[in-house]
């Protein structure tokens, strides 16, 4: 299968070379991509004072990256949008899933595109990827903020199947499955989408 590409993305379908739409993952984020933040709370040791007013509260110390919340809402996206394209071609439909939440019709031309396909194969895609992804670019002081993510996308568990068999249709002896993609984004109102995906399957990861 060749790389999920948004340009080629994930004609991993026709030629089992997908070169995103996409990640995301999303499948999230090796697709285990993960889009929110853990918090962490330490229990603080009491302290005696000899007086109440000589204990002054602490300032909040500021957040090491400002962009922190954003990057974290595209990363939401990435993942959704993955996520719901694992959905769509393991059954070969995109009926039922979410697509249009987390990306744009540019970018779910592809998709379509591989589903159709699909469908005439007599095939789908079982499993699903895994992601590192993360925002490398972003301005949100635009009229549209856009950002970019940069992925480590690895599809050695997202395997083309025949849909009644069940068998899995092995990859070319040189396809690489794990390999750099990166993805577009743009801020429609409050929500993140993305718009484009592009796979660069020369640049192992």
């Amino acid at each position: 299968m060749a790389p999920l590409t948004q340009a080629t993305h994930r004609t991993f379908l026709s030629r089992r070379a997908v070169r995103a739409t996409a990640a995301a993952a999303v499948l999230c984020a090796s697709m285990a991509l993960s889009a929110c933040s853990k918090d962490s709370t330490a229990d603080a040791k009491p302290t005696t004072t000899s007086s109440a007013s000589s204990a002054a509260p602490t300032a909040a110390s500021p957040s090491a990256d400002p962009q922190s919340a954003e990057k974290n809402a595209v990363l939401a996206a990435y993942t959704g949008f993955w996520a719901e394209q694992v959905k769509a071609y393991a059954k070969a439909d995109t009926k039922g899933t979410e697509l249009k939440k987390y990306a744009t019709l540019d970018a779910l031309g592809q998709i379509d595109i591989d589903v159709a396909r699909m469908q005439k194969a007599g095939t789908v895609a079982q499993g699903q990827p895994t992601h590192d992804s993360k925002v490398t670019a972003l301005d949100a002081s635009k009229k549209t903020p856009d950002a970019t993510i940069t992925d480590c996308l690895d599809i050695s568990n997202w395997k083309e199947t025949k849909a009644k068999t069940g068998q899995v249709i092995p990859f070319p002896s040189n396809q690489p499955t794990r390999y750099q993609t990166s993805a577009s984004a743009e801020k429609w109102g409050n929500q993140w989408l993305i718009t484009k995906v592009t796979t660069h399957g020369d640049q192992h990861c």
